[in-house]
Formats: structure tokens, C-alpha cells, sequence
């Protein structure tokens, strides 16, 4: 506004004096000229005077997100304006605009170079908001001492934030942090952004190298505390100042190649054993499934030897009283047999006693024991008993059916005699 109310002033300025000029010079001239018809330079007069006002605006205004700084140079007062929108500053009042919160970023093009407890170095990015203070006081001894926001991160928020990350860096190795340690290096660089920097104490080591079995040179770091127990800090115009770390990251390390040999030779490890565990309970798993298995097998053996031996039991029980049944049919098969035999024997002898001639007789006992042999011819011997067969073929049951055979004609033989 400024620049534009100095150019209103100059230009009205130039073409008063020049219809002034022109208003001498025309009398002489063949075709008289006025620039500006002296009725009218009134306006001309009022455009300067408001083009002065814009260059000595007594008003600044705010930016929401902002804070302005202001002085006036007449009655050298100073104020911080917060809220948004327009404000008395004074005449010709000097100010200078803050943002309320600042980022300081490191990335591809200015990344952080760290090393680690170990001695191994990285480059890492990170990215921190800063609060500026919200009290006007702070804010005005902030100005002073950095004049300009720009000032201000590159001559604190940047180095500053640079060291912290640094120092965080040195109170791990990197195998601590590549193994899950992240999280507690941001948590360090965050608790220095907030309350100060480290004092840290060095002790140096040589132990042998899990990866290359070489000596190597271990620097061990740690925060120096005071008689309670308290971190012993460094503090900054970042804590002098009231400036709040609101948010801090660091989402990116990049090792150094030996760093990236080591991790990546854990990694295979891991991935070895890893594999060798899955083989193993693999195994495992066959192994009880192969038991489970023949466990399964001697069981339906088992359960099969039980049932054919009660099958044997049943058939040999049923064989049992099969024969059983089958000789007792066949004893008195032979019962009637002889009883047949003995009532044609009695008949045969009763007729004998009537007076049959010898010739008769004769024929008598030769027709009886043909219709006898025909008779016997009909029975039917069991052909079923409980032992084995002998080696002809034939069984008890033959024996036992022949005998009786024999004892009906033995005894035919005697009746008839």
C-alpha cells in the first residue's frame, strides 16, 4: 500500500507541475493548450493527498496463521498484533510478519549426516514443526535478536534440530536402531527439541565384530546426570525463547555400506533359521502324524484279529451244536433201524416156528436181509462233526454209522439163528 499511495503522490505531483509549465508556455503557441483545466486541479490535489495517506498508512494488517511485529518509529513503541485482520500500527510504522508455526525440513537435497555409537555413519531426513511463542514479550525479544522469520531458521531452528538428531544418534549403535530402535531415536531427538541438549560422556571399547571377526573400535555414549539422577542439558535460544518442538520425525536412515552388509546378513540368519524352525516342526508334525498313523493301524488289527477269532468262536459253537444235532438224529436213525430189524426178526422167527420148511427158510433170511441192505441203503449218515479227516478221507461220523450198521446185522444174525 505504501508503494502504491508514493506512486499516487508522484504522478499527481508531475501533472500539476506540468499543466503549470504548459499553462506559461501555450500563450506563445498558434494552438493554446491546457493540460488540466484549472477548475479541476482540486482533483489532482485530492489524489495526492490520498496517495500520502496510503504511503504513511497508520494501519497494518494480519494474516491469520500469523503474527506481525510492529514499531513506531515516531513514538518508538513496540507491540506483536496476533489476531487477524486490520490494526493500528502508526505512522509510518516498521513491521515484520511471523508465521505462528514453522517447519524445518530435511530432505533429499540437505539430509543429516549422523553416526551412530559404533562408529558407523548414515544420512537421515527429518522434518520438525516449531511453535513460535504465544506471549508478546518472547515474541518481541525474538525479533530482536532474529529480525526476520528466514533469520531465525537458519541461524537456530536448523543447526539446532541438525545437533539433536546428531546426538540422538551417538546413544545408540546402528544395529540397535536398524533392529527396532526407531522409535527411541525419536524419542531422544524429540525430548532435546523440547528441553535441551544432551551432556554426553564418552567410554571407548574394542570388541570382535559378529560379522567380519575383526576388532573394532566401540565408542560408548551416555547422557551425563547430575547428583539426582537428572540429564545435565545444554540449553537454547530454542528453550530461552519459548519456541515448542510440536512435532518431530525422522522417517527416513540410510546406512553406510558396511551397515547394510551387517543387516543384511542378519537377515538371511533370520531367514535361516527362520526355514529351519518351519522344517522342524514340519518334521515334527509328520513324525506324530506317521505314530498317530501306525497307532491307527495296530488298532484295526487288533479289532480284526478280535473279530475273526469271535467269528471262529461263533462257527466253531455253531459247528458244535450242529453235530451235536446231527448224531443225536443219527442214534436214532439207527434206534429205529434196530427196532425195525428186531420186529422183522421176531415176525421171521414166529413164521419159522409155524413151520417153515428149511428151503423156505432159506429164502426167508436171504429176502430179509436184502429188504434189510436196502433199508440201510436209504439212511443217511451225518456228514458233519467236529474234529479233522483222516487221511482216506473218512470221518468219525463213517464209524460211527457203520458200527451201528454192524451191531443191527450182528444182531439180525444172532435173532435169526
Amino acid at each position: 500500500m505504501k508503494v502504491i499511495g508514493i506512486l499516487i503522490v508522484l504522478i499527481c505531483i508531475s501533472i500539476l507541475v506540468a499543466d503549470v509549465l504548459i499553462d506559461k508556455l501555450s500563450p506563445n503557441w498558434k494552438t493554446p493548450f491546457d493540460l488540466v483545466d484549472n477548475s479541476k486541479r482540486w482533483m489532482l490535489v485530492v489524489a495526492a493527498a490520498l496517495g500520502l495517506i496510503l504511503s504513511i498508512n497508520p494501519f497494518i494488517h494480519n494474516s491469520a496463521g500469523e503474527r506481525t511485529y510492529v514499531q513506531d518509529p515516531v513514538l518508538g513503541t513496540e507491540k506483536v498484533v496476533f489476531e487477524p485482520g486490520y490494526a493500528w500500527g502508526g505512522f509510518f510504522a516498521r513491521t515484520e510478519a511471523y508465521p505462528d508455526v514453522m517447519s524445518t525440513v530435511f530432505d533429499s537435497e540437505n539430509l543429516v549426516d549422523i553416526r551412530f555409537n559404533d562408529a558407523t555413519q548414515a544420512t537421515a531426513s527429518a522434518n520438525v514443526r516449531w511453535a513460535l511463542p504465544k506471549d508478546e514479550l518472547s515474541m518481541i525479544d525474538l525479533h530482536k535478536s532474529y529480525r526476520s522469520a528466514k533469520q531465525l531458521a537458519s541461524r537456530t531452528l536448523e543447526p539446532y534440530a541438525q545437533e539433536c538428531l546428531g546426538f540422538s544418534a551417538q546413544l545408540m549403535e546402528s544395529e540397535t536402531h536398524y533392529s527396532g530402535g526407531q522409535s527411541k531415536l525419536k524419542e531422544d531427538f524429540r525430548d532435546q527439541l523440547l528441553n535441551g541438549q544432551y551432556v554426553l560422556e564418552t567410554k571407548i571399547e574394542y570388541v570382535k565384530d559378529t560379522f567380519t571377526k575383526e576388532e573394532v573400535k566401540i565408542t560408548d555414549t551416555n547422557i551425563r546426570k547430575d547428583a539426582n539422577g537428572v540429564p545435565i542439558r545444554i540449553p537454547s535460544d530454542v528453550q530461552t525463547y519459548g519456541i515448542k518442538a510440536v512435532f518431530a520425525a525422522v522417517p527416513h536412515v540410510d546406512y553406510e555400506p558396511i551397515v547394510d552388509q551387517k543387516l543384511q546378513a542378519k537377515i538371511d540368519q533370520s531367514t535361516r533359521e527362520s526355514i529351519a524352525k518351519q522344517e522342524l516342526i514340519t518334521a515334527q508334525q509328520q513324525a506324530l502324524t506317521e505314530k498317530a498313523k501306525g497307532e491307527q493301524l495296530i488298532a484295526k488289527t487288533r479289532a480284526d484279529e478280535e473279530a475273526s477269532k469271535l467269528q471262529a468262536v461263533m462257527q466253531a459253537e455253531k459247528a458244535k451244536l450242529v453235530a451235536k444235532e446231527e448224531a443225536e438224529q443219527a442214534k436214532y436213525i439207527a434206534n429205529r433201524i434196530e427196532e425195525e430189524g428186531r420186529a422183522e426178526a421176531a415176525k421171521n422167527m414166529a413164521l419159522v416156528k409155524a413151520g417153515l420148511t428149511p428151503q423156505e427158510k432159506a429164502e426167508w433170511d436171504y429176502k430179509t436181509k436184502v429188504d434189510v441192505a436196502k433199508e440201510l441203503a436209504k439212511v443217511q449218515v451225518p456228514s458233519m462233526v467236529i474234529g479233522g479227516g483222516g487221511a482216506n478221507g473218512s470221518s468219525p461220523m463213517d464209524a460211527i454209522g457203520i458200527k451201528f450198521l454192524m451191531d443191527i446185522n450182528e444182531k439180525l444174525a444172532a435173532s435169526g439163528n
